[in-house]
């Protein structure tokens, strides 16, 4: 498993978990909205990880977008529900080009 798969394994646990009506809320306010600060960092981290690995990444931007807009109390429930489940189904794809993967010389015939 990749670094980028594992780190969105991990935020779109986090992004499910503050996704809880009145904790995730109570969390993201009594953390001085910091907490959306540390999620935004992952999500970048994420998706660079991602571009460079060629796997799915629309899970990281929609997080990403999450992060600034989270502040906003059902806006930020919805898109925290939906960036993690977005998250969870881009960690579990495969990479885009695992079946072009193969040698070059591989289908040349003598």
């Amino acid at each position: 498993m990749t670094p980028s798969k594992t780190l969105k394994w991990i935020t779109g646990g986090l992004e499910l978990f503050l996704a809880i009506p009145v904790l995730g809320g109570l969390i993201v306010v009594n953390s001085a909205y910091t907490v959306l600060f540390f999620m935004l960092i992952f999500h970048i981290v994420a998706l660079v990880l991602s571009v460079t690995n060629r796997e799915p990444f629309y899970g990281s931007i929609l997080g990403i977008v999450t992060s600034v807009v989270g502040w906003i109390p059902i806006v930020g429930w919805l898109m925290h529900l939906l960036s993690g489940i977005f998250l969870m189904i881009t960690a579990a794809q495969p990479p885009r080009d695992q079946h072009h993967r193969r040698n070059y010389y591989d289908h040349y015939r003598y």
